[in-house]
C-alpha cells in the first residue's frame, strides 16, 4: 500500500494540462470489441483503472499496441471466448467497475457475455439492473447464479426495441448503445444519459459505421448494422480533473492556468465553483484561476441559503462534490451540499472535521459547510483514501493544511489521476510517495 506524505502550505503556480477523460476511455476501449478491424485511440489516461481494462482486453485475445504515451491501437480479431467464461476473467471484472461495459460488445458481436458483480469505489450501491434489463429488451436471455454474482447473457442476434430507462445511467446507456449498434432493426432509448463522454462514444461508433441519431440528447435512435469497421478517436480532457485543479487553485493558487480544458464540454462545473466565490477567466479553451486570498459563497437572488447538488448531465457531476466541499471549508459563508446519487459518498467529511473543518453531516446525503474565510487553517492528519474522488479531496485538504499529513491507500487516487504527485510538485507542491 502506497502513501503520500504532504507538507501543507505551498502555493501552486504555473500551467497544467488535464489528462484524458477516464470515464470516456473506459467506454471507447470497450467499444473496440465491436469490430475485428483496428481502432486507434489517443489521449488515453494511463491510470490504474484504464490499465487494468487494457490488460483485461489483452487476456481476451485483443492485440493491443502502445504507439506512444496515451496512444494505443486495438484489434479484436482473435477474441478468446473461453477466457470470457473463466474464473480469472470474472475475478478481474469484479475488481473493475468499468468492466461492466464489456457486456454489450461481447453479447452483440459474439452472442454471449458473462457479467460479474462489479467492484470499484466503496461509495454505496451501484445497480446493474439497467444494463441487464436493457440487454433483455434487446432479446437476450439471462441466467443468474445462486449468489447473484455471475450473470450470463445469450442471444443469437439482438433485436432492436423501444426502451425507457428507469435511470439515466451513463454506463448503462453506453452498454445498450454498443449492443444496439449491431442489433437487427431500430433501437430507441429514452431517458438516455447524454454526458459528453456518451456523446463521444456515439461519435466513435458512427465513425465505425454505426447509425446513431440524437447524440447529445436523452433520446437516442440506433439503426443496427451487420458489422462495424476500424476508426480513430481522440479522448476529451477529463472534466473531473479540470474541476479538481480549479479547487486546488482556489485554495492554494498563486495564479494557475489550466490548458486545453474543452470548456464547452464542462457544463456547469465552472459555475459551481463561481457560486463559492471563485474567480475564473476563460481564455479560449484555457481556464485561468487568479490568486484570490478570500472568496465568498453566493446566496440565491432572494437571499436564501446556497445549495449545491448533483444531478444527471447537464447537472453537476457527483464526482466533484467532494472537491467543492473542501474548497467551501475556507470560503466566507455557508453552503448546503446535497449528494443525491450515492448514500456513502459524504462519509469522508469526518476526516475534514478531524482537520478542523466546520461541517455538519445532516444525513448520508446532505452536509452543511461553514467556511473559515481563511482565518483558520486545516490541521495536518493521517488519513486513508476511501475512493478516487474523496482521495483527491483529502489531498487538496492536506496541501492546504498546517503541518505534514499522510494519506494511505493512495492507489485509490492513482486509479483516477495520472502521476498526480509529480504533476503537482512541478507546480510547487511538496508531496512524497512512500
Amino acid at each position: 500500500m502506497a502513501s503520500f506524505i504532504i507538507e501543507g502550505g505551498h502555493r501552486l503556480e504555473g500551467t497544467i494540462v488535464p489528462q484524458g477523460a477516464k470515464n470516456e476511455a473506459l467506454e471507447v476501449i470497450c467499444a473496440t470489441l465491436l469490430t475485428a478491424e483496428e481502432v486507434r485511440i489517443t489521449n488515453i489516461p494511463e491510470i490504474l483503472d484504464v490499465q487494468h481494462l487494457i490488460d483485461l482486453l489483452r487476456h481476451l485475445g485483443v492485440e493491443v499496441n502502445r504507439l506512444a504515451a496515451g496512444d494505443y491501437t486495438f484489434r479484436a480479431d482473435r477474441v478468446d471466448l473461453s477466457y470470457a467464461r473463466s474464473d480469472d476473467f470474472m475475478k478481474k471484472c469484479a475488481a473493475l467497475r468499468g468492466s461492466v461495459m464489456l457486456v454489450g460488445p461481447l453479447l452483440a458481436r459474439f452472442g454471449e457475455a458473462v457479467l460479474a458483480k462489479p467492484g470499484g469505489d466503496k461509495i454505496g450501491r451501484r445497480r446493474v439492473d439497467t444494463h441487464l434489463s436493457g440487454m433483455q429488451q434487446l432479446g437476450a436471455s439471462l441466467d443468474v447464479d445462486a449468489d447473484h454474482t455471475r450473470y450470463t447473457l445469450r442471444a443469437e442476434r439482438l433485436q432492436g426495441d423501444y426502451m425507457l430507462l428507469d435511470e439515466a445511467s451513463v454506463t448503462g446507456t453506453a452498454n445498450i448503445v454498443m449492443a444496439a449498434a449491431l442489433a437487427k432493426g431500430t433501437t430507441t432509448i429514452y431517458n438516455a444519459a447524454c454526458e459528453p463522454y456518451v456523446q463521444q462514444l456515439c461519435r466513435l461508433l458512427n465513425r465505425m459505421g454505426a447509425h446513431i441519431e440524437g447524440v447529445a440528447s436523452n433520446l437516442l435512435t440506433i439503426e443496427g448494422v451487420s458489422s462495424l469497421h476500424g476508426a480513430q478517436h481522440v479522448i476529451l480532457p477529463d472534466m473531473i480533473e479540470v474541476g479538481s485543479f480549479i479547487g486546488m487553485s482556489a485554495m492554494l493558487g498563486g495564479g494557475l492556468t489550466i490548458q486545453n480544458t474543452s470548456v464547452y464540454n464542462l457544463g456547469n462545473i465552472p459555475r459551481s465553483f463561481q457560486r463559492l466565490g471563485i474567480r475564473l477567466e476563460v481564455r479560449g479553451d484555457d481556464i485561468v484561476v487568479p490568486r484570490q486570498d478570500h472568496y465568498e459563497i453566493e446566496t440565491f437572488m432572494d437571499g436564501s441559503f446556497m445549495t449545491i447538488d448533483d444531478a444527471p448531465w447537464p447537472g453537476l457531476t457527483p464526482d466533484l462534490l467532494s472537491v467543492l466541499i473542501v474548497v467551501a471549508t475556507q470560503a466566507k459563508g455557508s453552503v448546503l451540499f446535497h449528494q443525491k446519487m450515492f448514500e456513502s459518498r459524504l462519509f469522508f467529511v469526518d476526516r475534514l472535521i478531524d482537520m478542523g473543518a466546520q461541517i455538519i453531516l445532516c444525513d448520508p446525503h446532505r452536509a452543511v459547510v461553514v467556511g473559515h474565510d481563511q482565518a483558520v487553517r486545516l490541521r495536518a492528519r493521517r488519513m486513508v483514501s476511501p475512493d478516487i474522488r474523496a482521495g483527491i479531496a483529502l489531498l487538496i485538504a492536506a496541501m492546504s493544511a498546517e503541518g505534514v499529513s499522510r494519506i494511505d491507500n493512495v492507489e485509490q487516487i492513482d486509479r483516477g489521476y495520472e502521476h498526480i504527485d509529480q504533476r503537482l510538485n512541478a507546480l510547487g507542491a511538496n508531496i512524497k510517495r512512500e
